[in-house]
């Protein structure tokens, strides 16, 4: 090894350091240095001062195991990489599955389970220096160590430690983030290198256990240490290129920066180096400059070692050399974001790991791929996490250790998820005139967790244990196993998700339904017109009839229409197919709603086609000269309700509307915005609708299965909060399309109508999730209306719609039998047949707060919290929302830092592998518009917001609150696939490139002004970066690969989502770049919203004050 060890003074500060602030004792600022631009988050905190801190190689070295080692820790060395690939959610996953040890055993075979880390006295100056350089990084210089499994950052007591290490073979538990913020490296034990033992007063490498590699350095961060504890005199930042460092000879320059090869072991300091702390033994341990391998860069796993070398189609790490942003380069942040666990490496990792091979659902608690990952699935006996994702797959025994440790017990459920084409959808299930089988007490259906007992005469209910009698006619024999014989011909015996045919006993008045209908309602007032709405929206129905939903291979849709046109008063049409024209019956009686016709109302497409078509071609001339700008709204939802009621079926309203509803009539409403509230105690009323009205009226609706789809299109206040409200009650979904221009709104208005009227949708639904004894569901959250507490009611429920559904315990659970859940969905087809749903999943259950922590999922976590907070405006000041989300989510992380991670100092941040995350999403959901707008965003948007987010799913949510950022100069023409996301940062654009940002509703291509033009004349079709047009929402079609690609990515990305996305060109320092910027998740926000670093400070805070 001649690899120069390589050291730092920390006595004095260092010259030359711009933008780190530096600390002597008792906060006072050393001289000549800026203050940093950052302030903590929400203000200032006082003695929480983040700053930057030196970092280098340590080099690693052969030599005699550490004389400090107990003599036991050889034979215990094997034991903590026998977790496989369940066990770290976010984390590279292991490609031999290994035997996992019972929840009850300890780490270590060789009796007293392992001390991680522990901190001593401080050490002597001498004796401290070269623990406080190994994994750091020396300004744009690059390496790799490996990713701790929990992850701390956070001082150790009065002195930093840290050493080199590199990839074990197995991952763990935790990994540590020492609040320099750098000493985050660390690694596994392996066979034959035995860890250390730390005892009293003995100085310990900050290296504890960590998963497989790689990962980078965390730099420069400075939390306060515990009380009582002396502060370092001055930390310092990293070098500046060419700039020598002091208490060095300059003849030791710093080397030894290479990838790590598989396999190595942990690197120690060099045993005769004075003061150095011995490390793990390192004998044949040999460090190879290597190629960089093919993989992702700045962070592998979350973890915070050092970072490695660029590498070819990769976003290089973020070192501080001059990129696009507004701040000035030479004041460089406090703290590298590289160094801080990144959402972008997480979802590589988990791509590259988990997107290869099925996800078979046989095994219990397994924690499914990221949503951000493209897989297939196997159903074989538990529901595809397409159907149900739940926040922990391990659930606590007891209600005790729930409130302990304050992870929501939550599953998204979207019972009707549309299905890849490479996986079949739910079988159905006809039991013929007897139903479906059900247990007799608690009615749950048939399903693969039911114990079939005596030869097959009866069977156990795995829900409530009560024993059932079989019918003669399901009756089968089962094999040696236990098992039925006919076991793999049923799939409600093997599968976890499928249907039954419901019997009459399941329908309304046990009568068999008559088919939907859809009705279209239009807004015939002066806006709809002047805009061009009605004339294009006539226009399309002509064709958009044709795609109305069917039954499988049916050859026309039993769907019935019928249309409405309205503004003061409302307009029925007869389009009977007998007739030669339309006939139009106006009733003005407004407030009394009637429908003045039966017969002709609604009719089947096909039949009466020339009329309809004659209807859509006379509505925009009829009312072409109108000059009534007044308009009505809830005698507009009445009417649809009668006329469903009176053609006895279910049905979904269509309606296209345009202004506040000011006219007399049933639900008129006044013009209340009132931008004074925002931040107030009364900002809540913002959010709640203006009258009983519209409540009592959704209570019709859902009674009698009409659900309200509402297109807007305002120019002013509309109060979405109101006008929403029975859309958002009945299942249904809003649409805004503010401002209104047929010429460059219509295309996303068409898509988003097209694939509303077409998407896989059930009538007149009702959900309950059943679950086995010890637990029960108490709260859901969506687009829904609930009479009791068990039971969802929908007027429909279409494909697109998440339901969130929380957990508590009512009993202990039991380790051996797991929890069980079973979602069953009663719906109209849309062919009128009446079917249920089934979706089934089963859980562990554990004793041990690691367990767990282990087997989380942050995204369902960040789903949970937003539905959790935005009903929480409805009666609470945003401000308190806030707190309460910051506040359990740092009871969360508390607990697992006080439980389940190494003694180590109070002022280590230390994170679960599979929550590594939550700092950062969590800072998105407080950042959104509902809970902290800027000055622009109107009350009619943030009441959108939140209608829309109440029934999202987990893969919606997780890129609506951290959007997509793909860099399109780096994408691989010849190639299929996207190039790799970068983080959502200001600092990590170029001003010679072009990216691509969309989280689900907005869609940007942002152009540096540096672009090649070569690049610009291949996409935009103009020479130069002035000549690109901003106001253009399509790209040209060119023949050439680069336009090729791009537009191929904006459909395909398009495609993913379930609203048209309107693509916006934002040119580099254009007007429109503010609102571009607004979607740059990890930087402040204009409303004061803190960035990603500041809030990681932020929530250590809370989480230390939590632990004290």
């Amino acid at each position: 090894m001649n690899q120069q060890g390589h050291m730092e003074s920390y006595g004095q500060p260092q010259p030359g350091y711009q933008g780190y602030q530096q600390f002597a004792y008792n906060n006072q600022h050393t001289a000549g240095v800026p203050t940093s631009q950052y302030g903590p988050y929400n203000g200032p905190v006082q003695g929480y001062e983040p700053t930057a801190a030196p970092q280098g190689p340590l080099r690693p070295t052969s030599g005699a195991p550490p004389t400090s080692l107990p003599p036991s820790t050889a034979a215990q060395s094997t034991a903590y990489n026998q977790y496989g690939q369940g066990d770290i959610q976010n984390g590279p996953a292991m490609t031999d599955q290994m035997q996992r040890f019972p929840v009850s055993q300890s780490y270590m075979p060789g009796g007293q389970p392992i001390a991680y880390q522990q901190y001593a006295p401080s050490p002597s100056n001498a004796q401290h220096l070269p623990n406080q350089m190994a994994a750091m990084q020396i300004s744009g210089s690059t390496s790799n160590a490996p990713p701790p499994v929990s992850q701390s950052y956070g001082p150790p007591t009065s002195h930093r430690q840290t050493t080199a290490s590199f990839p074990p073979t197995g991952p763990a538990v935790y990994t540590q983030y020492s609040t320099p913020l750098q000493n985050i490296s660390s690694s596994i034990p392996q066979a034959g290198n035995p860890p250390q033992h730390p005892f009293p007063g003995q100085t310990v490498p900050a290296s504890t256990y960590t998963s497989p590699p790689t990962s980078t350095g965390l730099t420069g961060m400075n939390l306060p240490p515990p009380p009582g504890v002396s502060r370092p005199t001055a930390m310092h930042g990293p070098p500046l290129p060419g700039q020598s460092q002091t208490g060095f000879p300059p003849s030791q320059p710093p080397t030894g920066h290479y990838p790590p090869q598989p396999n190595h072991r942990p690197a120690a300091p060099q045993t005769g180096m004075p003061g150095v702390v011995p490390g793990p033994p390192t004998q044949g341990f040999q460090v190879h400059p290597t190629q960089p391998s093919q993989g992702f860069i700045p962070q592998q796993n979350g973890s915070f070692g050092q970072m490695r070398a660029p590498q070819p189609n990769y976003a290089a790490p973020y070192t501080g050399t001059p990129s696009y942003s507004s701040q000035p380069q030479s004041q460089q942040k406090r703290l590298d974001p590289d160094s801080i666990p990144s959402p972008i490496q997480v979802i590589e990792d988990d791509k590259s790991n988990r997107g290869s091979e099925p996800f078979s659902t046989g095994v219990r608690g397994q924690v499914p791929p990221l949503v951000t990952t493209d897989f297939v699935v196997k159903d074989q006996g538990n529901s595809s996490p397409r159907f149900i994702r739940c926040a922990a797959y391990n659930l606590p025994c007891t209600s005790d250790m729930a409130k302990q440790c304050q992870v929501p017990l939550t599953a998204v459920i979207k019972p009707l998820a549309t299905l890849p084409a490479d996986e079949a959808p739910p079988y159905i299930v006809d039991h013929g005139e007897t139903g479906p089988i059900r247990c007799n007490r608690c009615k749950a259906y048939m399903c693969p967790y039911m114990q079939f007992i005596e030869g097959g005469r009866r069977f156990q209910c795995a829900f409530c244990s009560c024993v059932t009698e079989v019918l003669p006619h399901y009756f089968q024999h089962l094999d040696h196993t236990g098992k039925r014989m006919d076991y793999y011909d049923r799939p409600e015996l093997s599968l976890g998700s499928y249907e039954f045919l419901a019997t009459v006993d399941y329908c309304k008045n046990n009568k068999i339904p008559n088919p939907p209908a859809f009705i279209f309602m239009i807004d015939v007032s002066y806006n709809a017109l002047k805009s061009g709405l009605v004339h294009l929206l006539c226009e399309e129905l002509k064709t958009l009839l044709d795609y109305l939903p069917r039954e499988g291979n049916a050859e026309e849709s039993a769907i019935r229409v019928g249309f409405v046109t309205y503004n003061k008063v409302l307009h029925f049409y007869n389009v009977k197919s007998s007739l030669a024209q339309p006939q139009m019956m106006v009733v003005s009686d407004i407030a009394d709603m009637f429908v003045p016709l039966l017969d002709g109302f609604l009719v089947n497409v096909n039949e009466s086609r020339a009329v309809i078509n004659s209807l859509l071609e006379q509505i925009p001339e009829m009312f072409g000269d109108t000059r009534e700008t007044e308009t009505v709204f809830g005698p507009v939802i009445q009417a649809g309700l009668e006329a469903l009621k009176a053609a006895e079926c279910a049905g979904k309203l269509f309606i296209f509307h345009s202004t506040l509803p000011l006219a007399e009539a049933p639900g008129k409403l006044k013009n209340r915005d009132d931008k004074k509230l925002i931040n107030t105690d009364k900002e809540k009323v913002l959010f709640q609708p203006q009258t009983n009205f519209y409540s009592n009226l959704a209570k019709e609706c859902v009674a009698r299965g009409c659900c309200v789809d509402l297109f807007l299109f305002p120019n002013q206040y509309v109060d979405v909060a109101t006008l929403g409200l029975v859309t958002y009650q009945t299942g249904g979904s809003v649409y805004k399309y503010t401002y209104f221009q047929a010429q460059a709104d219509g295309e996303r208005f068409l898509n988003d109508l097209h694939r509303d009227v077409r998407k896989v949708i059930g009538f007149d639904s009702v959900m309950r999730v059943r679950t086995s004894t010890g637990i029960r569901a108490t709260d859901f959250f969506g687009s829904f209306y609930m009479s009791n507490t068990t039971d969802v009611e929908l007027a429909a429920l279409d494909c697109d719609k998440a339901i969130t559904v929380e957990f508590k315990h009512d009993d202990k659970l039991n380790e051996d039998n797991g929890a069980q859940i079973q979602c069953a969905l009663l719906y109209t087809s849309c062919s009128g047949q009446r079917r249920l749903r089934i979706h089934n999943l089963s859980l562990n259950c554990c004793t041990q707060l690691a367990d767990l922590y282990r087997n989380c999922e942050t995204d369902t976590l960040i789903n949970y919290f937003v539905k959790l907070a935005y009903r929480g405006v409805l009666s609470n000041p945003t401000k308190t929302v806030r707190e309460t989300l910051i506040n359990q989510s740092a009871q969360i992380l508390a607990c697992y830092r006080k439980n389940c991670a190494s003694p180590s100092s109070a002022g280590q941040l230390i994170l679960p592998e599979c929550m590594k995350l939550l700092p950062v999403y969590l800072n998105c959901v407080l950042k959104n518009d509902v809970l902290q707008p800027s000055a622009e965003v109107s009350t009619d948007d943030r009441a959108y917001t939140r209608q829309l987010a109440i029934s999202m799913d987990v893969a919606e949510t997780s890129v609506f609150f951290y959007p997509r950022l793909l860099p399109v100069h780096k994408m691989d023409v010849d190639s299929d696939d996207f190039p790799v996301a970068i983080r959502c940062s200001e600092e990590r654009l170029s001003k010679g490139g072009i990216y691509l940002l969309e989280n689900g509703l907005n869609l940007f291509i942002w152009v540096g002004m540096n672009t090649q033009h070569d690049l610009i004349q291949s996409i935009f079709n103009v020479q130069s970066f002035g000549q690109i047009d901003s106001a253009m929402s399509a790209l040209p079609l060119l023949d050439n690969p680069y336009s090729k690609k791009l537009r191929s990515m904006v459909d395909m990305i398009r495609a993913q989502r379930p609203r048209f996305m309107k693509l916006m060109i934002v040119k580099q320092d254009d007007k429109m770049e503010v609102l571009f910027k607004h979607f740059l998740m990890e930087d402040k926000s204009a409303s004061g919203g803190a960035s990603y670093v500041d809030f990681l400070c932020h929530m250590h805070k809370e989480i230390r004050q939590l632990l004290s």
